[in-house]
């Protein structure tokens, strides 16, 4: 029991410090996606802190950390608005609505680890992977110049420009100067406090988390525990026109969130050297939605930038997930005032550190390397994740590689032909068997000046779908109605299947008992005077 105690907290130290250092860095985010999606601050901090609770209890990864984040927010906004218009001024429906969406969201994606959808992430081919990690690092940087902007959306001048600049370096400095002296000191954290300090006994009148939040149009970080929303029921008839109005939305948003934080957690893992549980955590996003969108958080997923943050801060266990969600609502709940007072610079100095960390910069050193296609995905995959969102880039990225690959693999059809001595023409295929390898297939064949008897050697061939079945079928009936023979050869027992539910025609085409010449041993007999099977092989 000790020893399993004293493996469970030996990272312990780390695992606090860094949550503690995710809690700052989630305040301002969680803001700024509340204003985003429309909705009051204390929704996304909610959602921040419920989501991030329930996950890293209850997920498949540890270390990474969930809320509410940008790309789920930009959903949003067309769905607070849409219904918001259809009740009374003031009512806010659209934010019930939002609730609504936020828990059916979640079923659709419990429904995806119940289906153990999740394991379909390891399809993601690496080059969208790569371009996936550099598209998010462009978006994190872009997103924090926003921060150099004034509430009227003028940008900073002056000694204002300069004073907020000259934090963000000196915040980066730390973290980066930090670990070449020590290790044992959490360098985001440690930053961000001598940064603060800085500031609040310098006097200097800059951007701070208090009056960002003011600025955005929010009272504060005071608020209280979340409460269980009755009003979802009272104010959103649950019908079949409600369900055509929000299913969609759900639907987008429950794809979104799986695919970030499933590609978020193949990116802990590679950086851990550890493996997460895809199917798992597909549950637990879904119990964390449904949760935060019963009580009143706008929903979200897994937080790149702070998962990042946290596994660069030494954090790898659970602890870490927890210690941050517990503090996020300790800030609201009891330390507002003392939060509100971190400058925006040493935030933004530290998601700054988490881009030069997050984008692949081995992608330019290996670009003269890899295959054309797949430095045209990464890029593609890039832009798309900077213009649109994460999931329209991902799922573009992976259609455009299985084109390509389908396209690699249909040029790869080969036949081989031979006469036997008794004017059988013999056809060996070699290659895949798809759509699309199709037309170079029906091109090897002549049925009208092949002999009286035909051969199609399947050996080294495999039929891979519904295409490649009619194209052997109707292959067989050119040949019938010339008036000609034709049998299929060592077709593999699955292929057999395949073939025989298509059409009883078959039965009379295929040859069953054939050896497989692959199998047969090239010695001389009178090598073994006893059977084989009396021989260790």
């Amino acid at each position: 029991m000790t020893e399993f105690i004293r493996r469970r907290t030996k990272n312990a130290k780390n695992d606090i410090l860094s949550g503690l250092t995710v809690a700052l860095a989630l305040v301002p985010e969680a803001v700024a996606f509340a204003f985003v999606a429309g909705v009051d601050p204390l929704v996304g901090l909610y959602a921040a802190f419920m989501i991030g609770l329930i996950t890293s209890i209850f997920g498949g990864r540890p270390g990474m950390i969930s809320g509410a984040t940008g790309a789920l927010a930009v959903v949003m906004v067309a769905l607070v608005a849409k219904g918001n218009a259809m009740g009374a001024p003031g009512e806010q429906l659209g934010l019930y609505y939002l609730f609504a969406t936020v828990i059916l969201m979640g079923i659709i994606q419990m429904l995806a680890g119940i289906f153990k959808l999740g394991k379909f992430v390891r399809l993601i081919p690496h080059p969208v992977m790569m371009g996936f990690v550099n598209g998010l690092a462009i978006v994190i940087f872009l997103s924090q110049l926003g921060m150099f902007r004034d509430a009227n959306g003028d940008w900073f001048s002056g000694s204002q420009l300069w004073i907020m600049v000259g934090l963000v370096v000196l915040t980066m400095a730390i973290m980066f100067g930090l670990p070449k002296i020590t290790k044992k000191l959490p360098e985001a954290l440690l930053a961000i406090l001598v940064v603060s300090a800085i500031v609040i006994f310098g006097n200097l009148d800059v951007a701070t988390v208090g009056s960002f939040i003011r600025d955005g149009g929010g009272e504060g970080l005071k608020g209280g525990l979340p409460t269980f929303q009755w009003d979802i029921f009272n104010k959103v008839p649950f019908n079949l026109e409600t369900l055509k109005f929000i299913g969609p939305y759900a639907l987008i948003l429950a794809a979104i969130g799986l695919i970030e934080s499933l590609m978020t957690l193949n990116l802990i893992d590679d950086l851990t050297e550890t493996r997460g549980n895809s199917n798992r955590e597909c549950l637990a996003q879904g119990g964390a939605n449904i949760v935060t969108g019963l009580f009143g958080g706008m929903g979200g997923c897994a937080m790149i930038g702070q998962s990042l943050i946290n596994i660069k801060g030494g954090g790898r266990g659970r602890l870490s997930g927890i210690v941050a969600a517990l503090a996020l609502l300790a800030f609201i709940l009891f330390a507002s005032g003392l939060i509100e007072q971190v400058p925006i610079a040493a935030l933004v100095g530290v998601m700054f550190m988490v881009v030069i960390g997050t984008f692949a910069w081995s992608s330019f050193r290996i670009m003269n390397k890899i295959p054309k296609s797949d430095l045209f995905v990464l890029f593609l995959v890039s832009a798309l994740t900077v213009i649109f969102d994460l999931a329209i880039a991902v799922i573009a990225g992976v259609i455009v590689s299985a084109l390509v690959f389908s396209w690699e693999n249909a040029k790869r059809i080969r036949a081989r032909k031979r006469m036997k001595d008794d004017g059988t023409k013999v056809y060996e295929i070699w290659g895949p068997l798809f759509f699309g390898s199709i037309s170079a297939f029906n091109e090897k064949f002549d049925a009208k000046n092949d002999p009286e008897n035909v051969e199609i050697d399947f050996v080294e061939a495999r039929i891979s779908d519904h295409s490649a079945i009619e194209a052997i079928f109707n292959l067989v009936e050119k040949y019938e109605a010339e008036g000609k023979h034709i049998t299929l050869k060592h077709l593999s027992e699955d292929c057999k299947v395949l073939l025989y539910k298509a059409s009883p025609k078959f039965k009379h085409v295929i040859v069953e008992a054939v050896d497989d010449p692959r199998y047969h041993l090239a010695a001389n007999p009178e090598d073994f005077p006893k059977p084989l099977s009396e021989y260790k092989l």
